[in-house]
């Protein structure tokens, strides 16, 4: 069936030839009044036409058709792209070429999308890397040089010195663990051992081992109603530990004097378990949650307040939950607090 939207080399060919020779031929019967000799001009015509057509289309046309794809593939063509040029490519229509021609270019786009957005985020990592390590830089050196160039300064004042440069000193150990941490997770070099614990009783030695903390703001952690029977998880155990103390040390951090965290575990399914953590601090802005896991963010709220921390703890808990192939997720309303929940799979019989 005639088709023009999609016509190959051959079938353009065939009909431009048959265009021709038919009007071609009927003009030779008028004139001559014989059909042998308007049949003989038919068929010379159309053969004829054909073959000049295809000519023209393989050599003017198909060719450089031929030169795009090569330059799409951007390799020297191997034997099966060869067999692609030669047998598959002429059966294609222009039409089918220029989709390919479009998914190309809209590919290309998705590429070059993907590389500007990880120029851009590898320059602002770059630029939060800079600014976590120039802070306690910065203030070790002022404390040393003070205590290089004071002969007669006070021994109480030189030990106040000397204890906030050993704070500041502590702040680039832990930067430079969590940057090896991460950088680990990463590439996939921590091992996950899994095995069976209730996750209340890891919850409730978590938050004793950071209670010092809670007590400087009144804040008192609890596990809600209904969620204080004993439910096993299957993870590793020391990892998960540092996903809860993490979450439970922001959720202090951020929160209000007088506060307190929750806990809640609940049974999604027979293989996963969803743990949450909520406080009732500051809360996050709407536009900076889908950037919170990220290395080194800090949202406006928290630059503007006095905390410390390597930035890159959520990110850790994120690798580390993924590492467990779960997910983790956070939801928050300024003013109102903060809930962060991961999954965990449930206890292996």
């Amino acid at each position: 069936m005639f088709d023009p939207k999609n016509l190959s080399p051959r079938k353009l060919s065939f009909y431009t030839a048959l265009g021709l020779a038919t009007p071609i031929s009927l003009i030779d019967y008028v004139f001559e009044q014989k059909w042998q000799p308007a049949v003989a001009s038919f068929f010379v015509v159309l053969i004829g036409g054909y073959l000049l057509v295809s000519f023209v289309l393989e050599r003017f046309i198909y060719r450089k058709i031929k030169v795009i794809y090569k330059f799409i593939y951007q390799t020297k063509a191997t034997r099966r792209q060869e067999t692609y040029y030669k047998y598959i490519l002429p059966k294609k229509s222009l039409d089918e070429v220029a989709v390919d021609v479009e998914n190309w270019a809209q590919e290309n786009q998705q590429k070059v999308a993907t590389l500007q957005a990880n120029e851009e985020f590898r320059r602002e990592f770059l630029q939060n890397l800079s600014h976590e390590f120039k802070t306690p830089v910065f203030a070790i050196q002022s404390y040393v040089e003070t205590l290089l160039a004071g002969d007669m300064i006070d021994p109480v004042i030189s030990r106040k010195f000397l204890e906030k440069t050993s704070t500041n000193v502590e702040r680039l150990t832990n930067l430079l663990q969590d940057l090896d941490e991460i950088s680990s997770l990463e590439r996939g070099e921590i091992t996950i051992v899994k095995r069976n614990f209730v996750i209340q009783d890891l919850l409730k030695d978590s938050f004793e081992g950071i209670s010092i903390k809670a007590e400087q703001k009144n804040i008192h952690f609890s596990i809600k109603k209904g969620c204080e029977g004993p439910i096993m998880v299957n993870a590793d155990k020391e990892k998960i530990r540092q996903v809860v103390i993490n979450l439970l040390e922001n959720a202090i951090k951020y929160g209000k004097i007088n506060g307190s965290i929750k806990a809640g575990i609940y049974k999604t399914d027979d293989r996963r378990i969803l743990v949450e953590i909520s406080d009732d601090g500051v809360g996050i802005a709407e536009k900076s949650l889908p950037r919170i896991f990220e290395r080194f963010f800090r949202t406006e709220t928290g630059r503007s307040m006095d905390v410390t921390g390597s930035g890159l703890g959520l990110a850790i808990c994120k690798h580390i939950i993924e590492a467990h192939q779960q997910t983790i997720h956070i939801r928050s309303t300024e003013g109102v607090g903060t809930t962060i929940g991961f999954t965990l799979a449930a206890k292996k019989d």
